[in-house]
């Protein structure tokens, strides 16, 4: 079959963060049959660490391409994963409510900067990690923004407005933290090549005791495998 006889792939931005659940995000667009050009961000994190993380994942994931965008939404502080005067609390020792390591906006300009990336590629679907279960209290980690997100997407862009309409994919939206690592599994991710420390040291190893920590490994628990997470302690 020649090159032009090929039927054309669809192609998908995947925002990835170097995590286990956008790893495990990535590896469902591909088997889905999506080109993946995936979307990482520099935005003033407390650990730009977890980049290299991300290289790793699109590369052994087969990304067709992989960026890094330079956003400063650290400039603006109000989050302990953006302003170092805020700590990273232990798991529970933060007060009821959305906590702490919420940063204001974060999936808003994630989404945005995608969306602008994916009208580039004439790409219609746009896949994000986000997740409803195992949580952290995260306002734009629930399925009533990624709705209201796409409806914005398609007010928003010429694809939209000239019927060519965008998708906004949530694939672990409604799964735990096992359920998703046991799909990841199957797929072939390597999860030892992510990070979800929320205080992730300058070699790449996890502190064992932030909420983002405590939830990876009873994940790992609840899929009955084991945990190849290099923790500090």
């Amino acid at each position: 079959m020649s090159e032009a006889d090929r039927a054309p792939v669809d192609k998908a931005v995947v925002l990835l963060s170097g995590g286990l659940d956008s790893a495990t995000t990535l590896a469902l667009a591909r088997d889905q049959g999506y080109d993946c050009y995936c979307l990482s961000f520099d935005y003033g994190q407390r650990h730009a660490a977890e980049l290299d993380f991300a290289r790793r994942v699109a590369n052994t994931l087969g990304a067709q391409q992989h960026r890094v965008a330079m956003i400063d939404i650290g400039a603006f502080g109000g989050s302990a994963l953006t302003d170092p005067d805020i700590p990273v609390p232990d798991h529970g020792q933060s007060p009821e409510g959305i906590p702490v390591t919420y940063v204001p906006a974060r999936n808003t300009i994630f989404l945005s900067y995608a969306l602008g990336w994916a009208e580039v590629l004439g790409a219609r679907d746009i896949f994000v990690g986000v997740n409803a279960v195992d949580y952290s209290g995260y306002p734009d980690c629930r399925p009533e923004f990624i709705a209201a997100f796409e409806t914005l997407a398609n007010l928003a862009t010429r694809s939209g407005v000239t019927g060519d309409r965008v998708r906004i994919h949530a694939p672990l939206m409604a799964l735990g933290k096992g359920e998703i690592i046991t799909r990841g599994i199957a797929l072939g991710v390597d999860y030892g090549i992510t990070v979800s420390c929320y205080r992730l040291d300058s070699s790449g190893a996890a502190c064992g005791r932030c909420d983002a920590c405590v939830l990876r490994r009873k994940g790992f628990d609840d899929a009955a495998v084991s945990d190849p997470t290099r923790y500090v302690e």
